[in-house]
């Protein structure tokens, strides 16, 4: 059984003249990030490793996420493949974490991540807001071979306010 678990970076500010890959997290995005962490937090859930886009907006959501969880830092890795919108990418680098790794968090972008949810899960998400976390569940063993799974739970932060 293998858990694919996905966050969408926090709301991002267009404010300073910046590439893409730049762009910080606005203040809102900030506190929405911390909204869900510590909501995660008390979910107990056992994760394996994070990844994350090298974006700024995807890497500050994942530090201060995992820093909610008091995940460990040596299992965390940013990616360059997850600076991905269509998800093609994604799935991609999913299918190739070894199958000693049960449970992963994967930090990124959408419309990757909406297009994912939708094409593994089994519930239709009109859209995968930022900072919205969304938890896929597979009960293939390997990587390699997942598909469709179940869509075991989403946390967005609009619900936790």
């Amino acid at each position: 059984m293998k858990n694919l678990l996905l966050m969408r970076h926090g709301k991002s500010s267009w404010e300073l003249n910046v590439s893409d890959v730049d762009r910080p997290l606005k203040q809102r995005g900030i506190t929405d990030a911390h909204l869900v962490g510590s909501h995660l937090a008390k979910s107990n859930i056992n994760i394996d490793f994070a990844f994350s886009s090298p974006a700024n907006r995807a890497l500050h959501t994942a530090i201060i996420c995992l820093r909610n969880l008091k995940f460990p830092m040596d299992k965390f890795k940013v990616e360059h493949e997850l600076y991905d919108f269509s998800g093609n990418q994604v799935i991609d680098f999913v299918r190739s974490r070894p199958d000693s790794l049960t449970t992963i968090l994967i930090f990124g972008h959408n419309h990757a991540f909406t297009q994912i949810a939708n094409s593994l899960g089994n519930k239709h998400i009109e859209n995968v807001p930022t900072s919205g976390f969304v938890h896929l569940k597979f009960e293939e063993e390997s990587w390699e071979r997942v598909t469709k799974g179940s869509t075991i739970q989403t946390i967005f932060p609009k619900a936790l306010k």
